[in-house]
């Protein structure tokens, strides 16, 4: 029977891997020399991570849920304890849609009006199923995003946003950095 997850063989290609990384073996990974693995990260079926043209740092503890997309040419973090649902694009960079560039990738570069910059998760920061994250954005400690969310601004700590574009609807409790401490010790 074939292993659904990475072997260490496979696993010491990334630029760093922690302890008890699960990787499918489903998933494309592109750039792998520039993704770096925490500990305790899970990443599922069918989910590209493109770090050619830039990097991922994925902290502890970490969740990437099937057929997720990571674009890393502007650079991705996601500290200890977040995630991503099934079906999160994340994109730090990202081609200008105006109309005063040319798109797409077959097009060199002084022609197109690509728009790039980190994207970071912070702890504790969930994004639900299907949204989309763009370029310089940062999903502030504790922040939890509802699916199918367009997030286009960074979003303050400890709340909940929704919608396309998301807006924030309220606070999230703060409870689970309890639990962190219980689990910790």
């Amino acid at each position: 029977m074939e292993s659904n997850w990475l072997g260490e063989s496979e696993l010491a290609r990334f630029k760093s891997v922690g302890k008890n990384v699960l990787v499918s073996s489903k998933a494309s990974l592109i750039g792998i020399e520039k993704i770096s693995l925490g500990n305790d990260v899970r990443i599922d079926d069918f989910c590209t991570l493109n770090a050619a043209n830039g990097f991922i740092e994925i902290g502890s503890n970490v969740h990437i849920g099937g057929y997720c997309y990571l674009g890393g040419g502007g650079g991705i973090i996601m500290e200890d304890f977040s995630g991503i649902s099934q079906g999160v694009r994340v994109y730090s960079a990202s081609d200008d849609y105006s109309g005063k560039y040319m798109t797409n990738p077959t097009v060199p570069a002084e022609f197109t009006g690509v728009q790039s910059g980190t994207v970071t998760l912070e702890k504790h920061a969930i994004v639900g199923s299907n949204s989309v994250i763009l370029p310089r954005v940062k999903i502030k400690e504790g922040t939890a995003i509802g699916a199918m969310s367009l997030i286009r601004k960074s979003c303050r700590p400890w709340s909940v946003y929704f919608g396309s574009p998301a807006q924030r609807i309220g606070p999230r409790d703060k409870g689970l950095l309890e639990l962190e401490k219980m689990y910790k010790q």
